[in-house]
């Protein structure tokens, strides 16, 4: 059930899942729009993905869940809290049968968006 890699969008790549799991990435895309409204929005490795200064966020759609990927430093940051969820170094796991657990997402984002303004701006690409 995972949208096509070949998504040029995030549009493209949420309007390849079915109308809940949509609802549901839609709802976490609107969270981190709202949480870092200066980033910009790509797809990278082939998911959703938020810039600022960098790589912010990612997250993805799966047949059981929605994978957020907000770095290491964040999972470490905010592990108690994530404790009820599968979780890796630098991911976690959303089951589709659970609330989403929007503030969360909310803090993680500003944590991710103060940590990211710390760092040299990147020089562009020509």
């Amino acid at each position: 059930m995972k949208a096509s890699s070949a998504a040029a969008t995030i549009d493209d790549y949420l309007a390849g899942f079915p109308p809940a799991v949509k609802a549901r990435l839609t709802k976490v895309r609107r969270t981190i729009r709202r949480a870092a409204p200066d980033a910009a929005e790509k797809i990278g490795y082939g998911i959703p993905t938020f810039t600022l200064n960098g790589n912010l966020v990612h997250f993805a759609g799966y047949e059981r869940h929605i994978g957020f990927y907000p770095a290491p430093s964040a999972i470490a940051a905010f592990r108690e809290a994530l404790k009820p969820y599968k979780s890796a170094k630098g991911s976690v796991q959303f089951p589709h049968d659970q609330p989403l657990p929007l503030a969360l997402i909310t803090k993680i984002v500003a944590f991710r968006v103060a940590e990211n303004l710390r760092k040299k701006p990147k020089p562009r690409q020509p």
